[in-house]
């Protein structure tokens, strides 16, 4: 997309001891997203980062690619920007081993989002984008604080039926 993103990555000691970075080189990463709940003084919020099993140096372009698959864990947010675009959030409950599950938060443009706004809860999402940062403007009693938010901005998507294969 052009934009510049900032993501949080969580790897092993010995990747990144074996790292050797050089101006101009782009690092590869490979791994899976996850999330967090975390409670704080503060209240509640979600971290979202990328858990790497793999990091190197490279040369090439930058990419961002990111596959998830699961049920919708809250209604969709259908909603319209100021310029007219259409919008969807939606909440993903990716599951992972041991009855554990990441929450993924996914924002859809578009005729996807017009599609999946009439979904539900515990309907299954086959999504395709990029991981992506953005600052936003938080007003809480202690007055405005300055956030960063991470989510999936998706253009391919596929409702998924009850047997797992999509429409």
């Amino acid at each position: 997309s052009g934009a510049v993103d900032t993501l949080p990555i969580v790897a092993p000691r010995h990747i990144i001891d074996a790292l050797d970075p050089t101006a101009g080189y782009m690092i590869y990463v490979e791994g899976q997203i996850r999330s967090h709940n975390v409670r704080d003084e503060k209240g509640r919020h979600l971290l979202i980062f990328v858990f790497a099993n793999v990091v190197e140096v490279q040369e090439g372009e930058p990419e961002n690619c990111v596959y998830l698959s699961g049920p919708l864990c809250r209604e969709p947010t259908y909603r319209k920007t100021p310029l007219g675009r259409e919008i969807c959030d939606v909440m993903l409950s990716i599951p992972r081993p041991f009855h554990r599950a990441d929450y993924l938060p996914c924002i859809l443009w578009g005729k996807i989002a017009q599609h999946v706004s009439r979904l539900h809860t515990g309907n299954v999402l086959y999504v395709e984008g990029r991981l992506q940062s953005r600052i936003y403007t938080k007003l809480t009693d202690e007055g405005a604080i300055e956030r960063t938010a991470y989510e999936v901005s998706a253009l391919p998507a596929q409702s998924m039926p009850e047997d797992g294969d999509p429409d």
